[in-house]
């Protein structure tokens, strides 16, 4: 990594190593080291020794083994036969010589890793599907110690998602059984979890796995894992504010539906979601907490609209051609026409119908309930008819 344009934005060069290397352990990196080349960082990497600013870059890389630049490799026996065993050694060979009795990439890496030439390095080509395995340390017996392992697939799925500035709805982890598992075990099993809104958040994606893996046993023990992307959206970050938020702490409400969901079962968590729909019975609907949202355009509301809403309509006593409730009602604004329903069927065969509805709205004022929301419907056979439907606060 070329960390050197980043060193400020972290907090100093100590503050970028010591989160560096706090995430690499995360990933199953086993040697971290620092120096003023790639390759000569990498070299360091091979030979465990980590700080390559404690001395001059020829000194500290003159006494390193050969065979700590891949670029060595296909000559390593023909330089051992000429005498040489470290850097140093193929350094201090004849320039000439060497260029024309092996190939120019020896020389070329060899004046890299020394700053002698720049480094070209070829951007990582991220993959259009994420799936990556994972071979865990020891056999694991039971479901929720595959967490251990998944975390590790887990965080390389977020820094995937991070690169395509997307977020998953959707994941799988597939678990395969030992070799030595009894016939009945089957090859593996596998788990799909689903998020209501697009997330690459770590922390929220390993507490829903954890919850189901509470509740799945295994036939036999689990050896190697394996993480899939299902569904992948483009996700817009929010901006960060520079000052501190106190509603960013904690848990989102969406976060804690999701997780008790996870825990009790989907269909046992429910929450309300709002929907294209002009008729107020079916602007809201019940969905579990772990769907993903109904995507739904900017509605336009011509007139108000009350704060509760009525289970079912009330037929309202009438003076004449005015309703009256709690006194005589008096008209504000209206008529607001909701039409449609056609569409909508409910119940099954000859039994079922349709929601079609035809109403003119009002705001009505009354001098002891306050504002509320009535109407009359169109074409009916008693067009005198008004109906309470909502109350305002």
């Amino acid at each position: 990594m070329e960390v050197q344009a980043s060193v400020r934005l972290f907090g100093g060069k100590t503050a970028l190593r010591d989160q560096v290397v706090h995430e690499a352990a995360d990933q199953g990196v086993k040697a971290v080291a620092w120096a003023g080349t790639s390759l000569a960082a990498l070299a360091l990497a091979r030979v465990g020794v980590e700080n390559g600013f404690k001395r001059a870059l020829p000194d500290l890389l003159d006494s390193l083994p050969m065979g700590v630049l891949s670029a060595v490799g296909p000559h390593q026996a023909t330089l051992a036969r000429l005498g040489c065993k470290t850097l140093g050694d193929i350094r201090r060979l004849p320039r000439g010589g060497v260029s024309r009795r092996f190939d120019k990439e020896l020389l070329a890496a060899i004046d890299q890793a020394y700053g002698l030439l720049p480094c070209v390095h070829t951007w990582v080509a991220l993959p259009e599907r994420f799936e990556s395995r994972l071979e865990l340390m020891s056999r694991v017996e039971t479901a929720p110690a595959l967490l251990f392992g998944a975390r590790r697939l887990l965080q390389q799925l977020c820094g995937w998602l991070a690169a395509r500035h997307c977020g998953t709805t959707a994941y799988t982890l597939r678990w395969a059984h030992d070799s030595m598992r009894s016939r009945d075990a089957g090859e593996g099993g596998e788990l799909t979890i689903r998020t209501a809104a697009p997330t690459r958040d770590l922390e929220h994606l390993c507490r829903l796995l954890a919850e189901h893996l509470a509740k799945v046993s295994l036939a036999a023990p689990v050896g190697d894992l394996e993480l899939r992307a299902d569904e992948v959206v483009p996700l817009q970050a929010a901006s960060a504010s520079l000052l501190p938020d106190p509603a960013q702490d904690g848990e989102s409400l969406q976060l804690v539906l999701e997780r008790i969901a996870a825990r009790l079962g989907p269909d046992r968590v429910l929450r309300p979601v709002i929907v294209d729909d002009h008729r107020v019975e079916w602007m809201q609907m019940w969905q579990p907490a772990a769907a993903p949202r109904p995507r739904k355009s900017a509605a336009i509301k011509a007139m108000p609209q009350p704060s509760w809403v009525l289970p079912e309509p009330l037929k309202l006593a009438t003076r004449g051609p005015r309703p009256m409730y709690q006194g005589v009602l008096l008209l504000l604004t209206g008529p607001h026409r909701v039409e449609g329903g056609w569409w909508h069927r409910i119940g099954e065969g000859e039994a079922a119908t349709t929601a079609n509805v035809q109403r003119d709205y009002w705001v009505a004022l009354s001098e002891h309930a306050g504002v509320l929301w009535i109407y009359q419907e169109r074409l009916a056979n008693d067009e005198t008819a008004w109906y309470l439907h909502g109350v305002f606060a």
